[in-house]
């Protein structure tokens, strides 16, 4: 399905495969090309066979992912279904129960045909439908109609680690019935029946944001209602997966469009399927007031920072980032700001917001990406059959928004390696990059759901709360010491480290008369001391106001009447 971007089901789970008919077993065998398949060869005689097996969640996370927990299960049908080969899968007929323990409740895009005591039985639908259509069940669980009144109806569904984590107040439920207002003036359409945000509070369900046509799975601190104005880094979630059910469920990239979920999907417009959505998502989540204006702003420093200190930006374009969930299928990298990690992602956004702006910049603020969104997504209003597009549809819709040699403009962006990130768009919306010593409130946020300490524009490194350091930024002061993942800080000029002693040591590194910054390192059962060569004092990233330049990033970020 589209969503994960490379075949990554958990093969390994299936276990315990038994065909049977007739009450007699019947061998089957793996193909040893394509893995996933099994043959089976049913005698003439036979007209139905029964398969039974397991799915056998992980119950570490060292193992995979955590689908169950004492309170909560995600069941994601993608990862449980058999089907047969040779058909579309829009046109499998399937009917799905599910056996839930006593006092759960469940939400899904599925319907519900019947409940019969702890069992839930469904509506028949297609196999397609169904692996898109993925539970959420809890023993603490409460949903919210964010649009009532509404086309088609939009439900908030919590799931949480323990009760008074579901105590939400009412302006929170507000802003999430905002963002479904500002979704549809941005889209000026919806394509779902109904749509389902599947949200767990907790920190014991493996992490997930994962967007379908009518539903959504999302992983969310515990404390996202009962510390708001703590928990914001990362509450664009949901505004991101809400925006994918127009961009990259109903209109679809023609090379993700196939009859099954074993033919190869292909990733090229990731940047639009995924770069666009970061784009909105960030958007929406400022005019819905899932995020402040200022708290959108930080974030979007965050994201330029990191891309304007991304050497492998020298030889490799955001194109070939596309291939990275098939190469690299999300595993630890030794080195992410050399070897770059789907960066069609938020470089993307860069692009888009850079889009967005010359499509102000030429119009004098008359037309904006938003324009094109309502032409692009907004077609057929209702319906909820995906919708194919080719890079020349994207281009063709930008120049209905306004002239200008889109096509150029963007395979220069996404198919050229370009040694400087794509920050056009933050000066043509009026502010600029700047670092200085005092991180932003989003910063600090973000430095405290890491548990670490984050110095990747000074000394080019990040350290977690155990000294492990678990990033090093390419070609940095750090690197040039030799310092890698994985070693340990033990100590910093002396003593022992904590996260103030060594921003404090940054700090005073920075005039010339204190000495340069010394580490104690662990590697292993050696200890070595490393000096770190540099006196450029703290580096945190902020957007700064150019003096007379029109505030089109703020307008962009405003919420829509």
């Amino acid at each position: 399905m589209p969503g994960g971007h490379s075949p990554r089901n958990e093969l390994d789970r299936l276990a315990g495969l038994v065909v049977t008919a007739n009450g007699k077993r019947i061998p089957w065998t793996r193909d040893v090309i394509s893995v996933h398949a099994f043959h089976v060869d049913v005698p003439a005689d036979v007209m139905e066979i029964q398969v039974s097996y397991q799915f056998l969640t992980a119950v570490e996370s060292r193992i995979g992912r955590i689908q169950v927990t004492p309170e909560m299960l995600n069941l994601q049908w993608l990862q449980l279904a058999l089907y047969p080969a040779g058909y579309y899968t829009r046109r499998i007929p399937i009917e799905a129960s599910v056996k839930l323990p006593e006092g759960w409740k469940l939400a899904t895009a599925l319907e519900t045909a019947k409940v019969e005591g702890q069992v839930t039985t469904f509506k028949p639908t297609t196999v397609e439908t169904l692996v898109d259509s993925p539970i959420f069940a809890g023993k603490y669980f409460k949903s919210f109609d964010l649009d009532p009144t509404g086309p088609a109806p939009v439900r908030l569904n919590l799931v949480a680690d323990s009760p008074e984590l579901l105590e939400a107040k009412p302006e929170h439920i507000q802003v999430h019935k905002d963002l479904v207002q500002q979704a549809y003036k941005v889209f000026g359409s919806h394509h779902y029946d109904h749509y389902d945000f599947l949200v767990a509070l907790s920190d014991k369900l493996g992490g997930i944001g994962l967007e379908h046509h009518r539903s959504s799975e999302n992983r969310v601190t515990p404390k996202y209602f009962t510390e708001w104005d703590k928990s914001f880094v990362g509450r664009d979630l949901l505004s991101h997966e809400f925006a994918h059910s127009w961009n990259g469920k109903f209109r679809r990239a023609a090379d993700l469009w196939t009859p099954n979920l074993n033919v190869p999907m292909r990733d090229s417009l990731m940047w639009v399927y995924e770069g666009q959505t970061q784009y909105w998502g960030n958007v929406l989540a400022a005019r819905s007031g899932l995020l402040t204006k200022q708290q959108a702003m930080d974030s979007i420093a965050a994201t330029a920072a990191a891309y304007d200190n991304r050497r492998g930006r020298d030889w490799r374009p955001v194109q070939d980032t596309t291939n990275d969930p098939i190469i690299a299928n999300r595993r630890p990298q030794s080195w992410q700001s050399w070897q770059r990690s789907e960066d069609y992602y938020s470089e993307g956004m860069l692009v888009w917001l850079d889009a967005d702006t010359v499509i102000r910049e030429k119009t004098g603020g008359k037309k904006s990406l938003d324009d094109f969104a309502k032409a692009f997504f907004g077609v057929d209003n209702g319906s909820y059959v995906p919708r194919t597009y080719v890079f020349e549809d994207v281009v063709a819709a930008l120049n209905g928004v306004v002239a200008h040699d889109w096509a150029t403009f963007l395979k220069t962006r996404i198919e050229e390696v370009q040694p400087e990130a794509p920050l056009d768009g933050l000066e043509r919306g009026g502010y600029k990059l700047v670092y200085t010593e005092t991180p932003t409130e989003f910063m600090k946020a973000a430095e405290t759901r890491s548990r670490g300490t984050a110095l990747p524009y000074s000394l080019g490194l990040s350290v977690g709360s155990d000294g492990v350091i678990s990033d090093v930024q390419w070609g940095g002061p750090a690197f040039k010491a030799g310092l890698t993942l994985g070693l340990t800080v033990v100590a910093v000029n002396g003593e022992q480290l904590d996260s103030d002693k060594l921003k404090a040591a940054v700090k005073a590194a920075a005039k010339p008369e204190n000495p340069l910054v010394e580490l104690l390192i662990k590697d292993g059962s050696r200890y070595r001391m490393v000096k770190i060569d540099y006196r450029g004092g703290l580096r945190y990233p902020r957007l700064e106001r150019i003096a007379g330049a029109p505030d089109r990033l703020g307008d962009i970020l405003t919420p829509r009447k």
